[in-house]
């Protein structure tokens, strides 16, 4: 990975290896805004029993209370998992200007697999979607935690 984007990917795979540590599914994501992070998190759904409590839904709450608005339409969302159709609509709602994922996640993924949520006439906001971002690292980190499990 190289350039700004691979930067921050970095910062959500760090928190992708710290959800893993917590035993939570290793996916971590980073908003960002004039090259500033404004909150990074991965997810912590077991920890709070909170089956909402996605690494993308996480940051976007902080990231919304940081800025003291609903909307964050010049901020970009790093993730290392490509978004659920609850996180892409919680992306599209907070008007996220642009998405940088890294795995695909052909079975619950909505953003390229699945729905496809951006993609639909009743998507009110799409971002520019940039894909494969640390996809090598982040696949990994996804496949080691399951292997473990099995």
């Amino acid at each position: 990975m190289n350039g700004p984007a691979a930067g921050f990917m970095e910062v959500a795979l760090a928190e992708a290896q710290a959800a893993a540590a917590r035993g939570e599914v290793p996916v971590g994501a980073a908003i960002v805004r004039d090259g500033q992070v404004l909150a990074a998190d991965g997810n912590r759904t077991l920890e709070t029993s909170d089956p909402t409590a996605h690494a993308e839904i996480l940051v976007i709450r902080a990231a919304c209370r940081a800025l003291s608005s609903q909307r964050l339409p010049e901020c970009d969302l790093y993730v290392t998992l490509e978004p659920c159709p609850m996180c892409a609509a919680a992306i599209s709602f907070a008007r996220i200007r642009r998405l940088y994922y890294g795995a695909s996640d052909p079975k619950g993924g909505a953003v390229e697999s699945g729905v496809r949520l951006f993609h639909q006439p009743s998507c009110h906001h799409a971002p520019e979607v940039y894909d494969g971002i640390g996809a090598g690292a982040a696949g990994e980190l996804l496949r080691a935690f399951f292997r473990e499990r099995r």
